[in-house]
C-alpha cells in the first residue's frame, strides 16, 4: 500500500489538479473519498486533516498538505525532473499567473458553498445555479483566453509541455462543459485542454475514472 494518500472528491476541481500532478510525476498514491455532498468534509475526521474543511489534502513525505496549488508547487520542488513550473523566473511568474487566474478568480466564485448560498436566495435554485456557473466560468475563461495570446503559449499553456497552468485549465474546461458554457470565444484554451486530455496522466485523473462515493 502506498504511503501517499490523497483525500479528495471525484468532481472537485482542486482534487482533479492534484491527481494530474501525481500522475505526471509518477507518484503512486491511494485515493480516499471525502464526500462533499454528504458533508464529510465538515466532520471532525477531515477537519483534523484540513481545518478549512476543504479538499484535497495530501498525506506525503510524513506531512499533511493542503491547498492544491501549494501541493503542486511542493511536488514540483521535491521531485527531480518536474517541469510543472519553468526554471526561469519570468516563465514561473507567467505559469503562476495563468494558474491563479483560474484557481483564485474563477474557482472560488463557483465553489460548492458559494453556489449553494446563491441557490438558497432563488425561487428557482437550479436555474439560478446554471446561470451563475455559465456567467462566471464563461467570463473567467474568456479572460484566460486573452492571457494565452502570448508568444510563450505553445502546444500547452506555456511552451510545449504541461505545466501547473494546464493542470488548472483542464478541470475548469471540464466544469465549463458540465454547465454548458459557450466556449466559442475560447478556442485556444479548449484546444489546449483537448491536447492535455489525450495524455494518459490527464485521462487517468478525469472524474469519470475516479470511484464516486456510494
Amino acid at each position: 500500500m502506498s504511503d501517499t494518500i490523497l483525500f479528495d472528491y471525484w468532481r472537485s476541481s482542486a482534487s482533479y489538479r492534484v491527481r494530474i500532478a501525481l500522475n505526471l510525476l509518477a507518484i503512486p498514491y491511494r485515493s480516499v473519498s471525502v464526500d462533499l455532498l454528504a458533508g464529510e468534509h465538515k466532520q471532525a475526521e477531515h477537519l483534523a486533516r484540513n481545518p478549512q474543511g476543504l479538499v484535497p489534502a495530501l498525506s506525503i513525505d510524513g506531512q499533511m498538505l493542503t491547498q492544491s496549488l501549494a501541493i503542486i508547487e511542493y511536488l514540483s520542488e521535491t521531485r527531480p525532473g518536474s517541469s510543472l513550473l519553468p526554471t526561469a523566473p519570468p516563465g514561473r511568474q507567467r505559469v503562476r499567473a495563468l494558474s491563479y487566474a483560474i484557481a483564485m478568480d474563477i474557482h472560488p466564485i463557483c465553489n460548492l458553498g458559494v453556489v449553494f448560498h446563491i441557490m438558497q436566495q432563488s425561487q428557482d435554485p437550479d436555474t439560478a445555479r446554471s446561470a451563475w456557473m455559465r456567467k462566471f466560468i464563461g467570463e473567467g475563461l474568456g479572460a484566460f483566453e486573452r492571457l494565452l495570446n502570448n508568444s510563450e503559449t505553445g502546444e500547452f499553456c506555456h511552451g510545449d509541455q504541461p505545466t501547473m497552468a494546464d493542470l488548472c485549465l483542464v478541470p475548469q474546461i471540464y466544469n465549463a462543459r458540465r454547465w454548458a458554457v459557450d466556449l466559442s470565444a475560447c478556442p485556444r484554451a479548449a484546444a489546449i485542454a483537448e491536447e492535455c486530455e489525450r495524455l494518459p496522466a490527464f485521462a487517468r485523473a478525469h472524474p469519470d475514472q475516479v470511484a464516486k462515493p456510494r
